[in-house]
């Protein structure tokens, strides 16, 4: 057993324990998988990292470290608040990035640039594949989410490293009100994600009913509603969702239903006020960024 660098974050949020919690085991050197998986189901959190030097392939494409995501159950070939998490806490360590303009981590899906923007941090998000979903598949989704089919304006497959059953609904009151039967969601096997649009008159109902003003004022500054539900990894429901909100940014820019730049809103269902930050810039990569504060400083023995 060694003593290791350890750090514990809260990302998509400049406010301490209102985003989603992040363990990152800044020396992963020598840990096996079961050591790294037997950690992560420790720490309860929906996301552990260990952080590696580079591959010899992936240092010679630029990348400043490696960085292996663990949920208590699996490990994920990308995420995205352990992207941002991991990368804050490397910087905040001593972390520093070959070139001046961004910071380029390695991980499952391959290599992902982070920029610095402002006093945030925003990935670019992987390629997305995206295919439709036929009615029989949607049926049994409708009933585990307790919904019915008019509520779903529009449907998506969308797979950037992890694969979620993307599902645009008709308001956000639907997606807020929203109970699933979780162990329906986990026998079916596939991640779902759920978002609405703002309109105007959307938010001043939701802020009319609103008994905090700091809810109101995310409504206000908010276009799109969001909640992860990833039973099939052991977490019913993702408090803010990186590769989610990466992936539907990338689908509904691309269909017109979002301005190339908009912000979402996660978590309140859980207590939390997640805001996540999204670009499309005029090469036509979606940038997902956030805030990251540091909850916990110290080391840890593995």
């Amino acid at each position: 057993m060694t003593k290791r660098p350890f750090a514990q974050l809260d990302v998509f949020t400049a406010t301490p324990y209102y985003g989603n919690p992040l363990a990152v085991v800044l020396d992963g050197m020598d840990l096996s998988d079961e050591a790294m998986q037997r950690f992560a189901r420790w720490t309860n959190l929906s996301e552990t990292t260990f952080v590696l030097p580079p591959t010899p392939e992936g240092a010679a494409k630029g990348a400043d470290y490696r960085v292996r995501i663990f949920t208590p159950d699996s490990e994920l070939p990308f995420a995205g608040h352990p992207t941002l998490g991991t990368c804050h806490a490397w910087l905040q360590a001593g972390g520093v990035p070959q070139r001046a303009d961004c910071i380029v981590q390695e991980c499952g899906v391959g290599l992902v640039q982070i920029q610095r923007k402002g006093s945030r941090l925003a990935f670019a998000a992987p390629p997305l594949q995206r295919r439709a979903v036929d009615a029989a598949e949607l049926a049994p989704i409708l009933a585990a989410l307790k919904i019915e089919v008019h509520q779903i304006i529009a449907a998506q497959h969308l797979d950037n490293g992890p694969h979620w059953l993307g599902l645009l609904l008709d308001h956000p009151d639907t997606v807020l009100a929203l109970e699933p039967d979780h162990q329906a969601l986990k026998n079916h096997g596939v991640k779902i994600g759920v978002a609405s649009i703002y309109t105007v008159q959307a938010a001043s109902n939701l802020i009319a009913r609103s008994n905090r003003e700091a809810r109101a004022f995310e409504i206000q500054t908010t276009q799109l509603e969001v909640r992860a539900f990833a039973a099939p990894l052991g977490v019913n429901e993702d408090p803010v969702t990186g590769s989610l909100n990466a992936s539907l940014a990338q689908w509904l820019i691309a269909d017109a239903y979002l301005p190339e730049s908009y912000t979402a809103a996660q978590g309140c269902c859980l207590g939390r006020s997640g805001i996540v930050y999204l670009q499309r810039d005029a090469s036509g990569q979606v940038w997902v960024g956030g805030d990251v504060v540091t909850c916990i400083e110290g080391n840890v023995t593995l």
